[in-house]
């Protein structure tokens, strides 16, 4: 069967790409690794989290040739680099790298829109809600700051390959013109070509024009594009209905847990608003005893673990909340990374594994009566279920975009209703609605929402 083969740098794009297709009718799953792809159940979109958007370049590169050799040994044909909406990590040297591996006329597309989250492209510049890229927070990101808003300049600093690009005045003059500056820009020697891209209408013109040219195309984007690319190629959708979202409090039966480990100011107004409904309770986790792993983080995590089985076992609530951040002290990481003689990262990474714990050992006791896991901030989810010994997830919906719903495959919890997301998407009451489409999704007569 003929597939799509889909490099993430990390994991929660690659759950963001994937539900996009799964949206569309087209099964698709994510994994951690290429070793991963063992548990596919024959989706037709497969995609592998490399985990390298903060690795250097002769650290990343290996990483994603070797995704790609893994994706066509499965079978895929056409093949996407999932990009973050904000331009992070080394986007330029990772493409490289694909291209390195695909056939020699492959062109590398990149449209890094994605307007159903206000990502957009005009005029070369990359605009998030309104706010040129730079002038966003994104610029003070610790591990991978983006400084240059102008997509252009910011791919040519990441590759010595000629850059074209597709202006939105082609666009605007239809689908034709756009196949034709697309064309021109390739004819001039371009190997990559960058597109304007302000409406998913936009995507979908410039997906139909490079289809039209029958070329053979790496779309470059964070999953528009893909999505819309794939549809065009003729992958065919399932027919499956996705969910109202209508579900009640009453109709809840059972636990939800919630996994609080970004400490955003957007998660903890959320958590905030979930803790203070009367069917949810929460058990702070001190983030500190849990930085360190041979003294202090077994005797939190027994703790902790236990406070939350009490919670359930009261059968009083529908919601147990782990929480590091709306109680307990600020911490400054570095200080405690070179207090404790850690490595840069490795202090968050130990909170993030030390929640993962906690929730294996609540499992291991009420799987029957726990209904899914809500993981809140990108590294907590890749921690936890790796703890929980998933391989993957096999895609379903989202409840609003960049909060994806699935189920794990792979290890003892296989089959486990998941939600991740991002800790700076959504507004006050996403968590609440996170938590229903949960208890919605595991009352499916069956696993998933696909047929593959």
């Amino acid at each position: 069967m003929c597939k799509l083969g889909i490099v993430a740098d990390d994991l929660t794009g690659a759950t963001t790409v994937g539900v996009l297709l799964a949206r569309a009718g087209i099964s698709a799953a994510a994994f951690f690794d290429e070793k991963s792809l063992d548990s596919d159940a024959e989706h037709k979109a497969l995609v592998i989290s490399t985990d390298s958007r903060a690795l250097k370049k002769e650290e990343a590169q290996p990483k994603v040739k070797s995704a790609v050799r893994a994706l066509k040994e499965k079978g895929a044909v056409y093949f996407s680099k999932r990009v973050d909406t904000t331009l992070r990590g080394g986007i330029g040297y990772e493409v490289d790298a694909m291209l390195e591996e695909l056939a020699p006329d492959t062109m590398a597309v990149v449209v890094p829109s994605m307007p159903q989250s206000k990502r957009i492209v005009v005029g070369g510049y990359s605009i998030i809600d309104g706010t040129a890229l730079s002038k966003t927070p994104v610029a003070q990101d610790v591990r991978t700051p983006v400084t240059e808003s102008y997509v252009p300049a910011l791919m040519a600093q990441q590759t010595e390959h000629p850059i074209g690009f597709v202006p939105l005045s082609a666009l605007l003059a239809g689908k034709e013109s756009v196949k034709q500056c697309l064309q021109q820009e390739r004819e001039k020697g371009a190997k990559y070509i960058i597109a304007d891209a302000i409406t998913t209408e936009d995507v979908e013109m410039i997906a139909e024009a490079v289809t039209k040219l029958e070329w053979n195309v790496l779309a470059v984007d964070p999953g528009p594009f893909t999505e819309k690319l794939a549809i065009a190629k003729g992958f065919k959708a399932e027919s499956h209905e996705l969910s109202s979202g209508g579900i009640s409090e009453s109709e809840m039966n059972g636990m939800v847990l919630v996994v609080a480990g970004s400490a955003t100011p957007v998660t903890k107004v959320q958590m905030k608003t979930l803790s203070e409904k009367n069917w949810a309770s929460k058990v702070p986790v001190s983030a500190k005893d849990l930085i360190d792993v041979t003294k202090t983080a077994p005797s939190e995590i027994g703790r902790a673990a236990a406070a939350t089985l009490k919670m359930i076992q009261s059968r009083k609530h529908n919601v147990v909340l782990l929480e590091t951040s709306l109680t307990g002290d600020v911490l400054n990481l570095a200080e405690k990374e070179k207090e404790l003689g850690l490595a840069p990262g490795e202090a968050a990474g130990n909170i993030n594994k030390g929640l993962g714990g906690i929730v294996a050992q609540v499992l291991s006791e009420e799987l029957d009566y726990i209904k899914g896991i809500y993981m809140t901030g990108g590294d907590t989810m890749v921690n936890v279920l790796q703890v929980l010994g998933a391989k993957g997830i096999e895609l379903v919906d989202y409840v609003i975009p960049q909060a994806d719903l699935g189920r794990i495959i792979g290890g003892k919890f296989d089959g486990l209703v998941v939600v991740g997301k991002g800790g700076l998407t959504g507004s006050n009451d996403t968590a609440v609605s996170i938590v229903k489409r949960i208890f919605e999704e595991s009352a499916s007569p069956c696993p998933g929402a696909i047929t593959v």
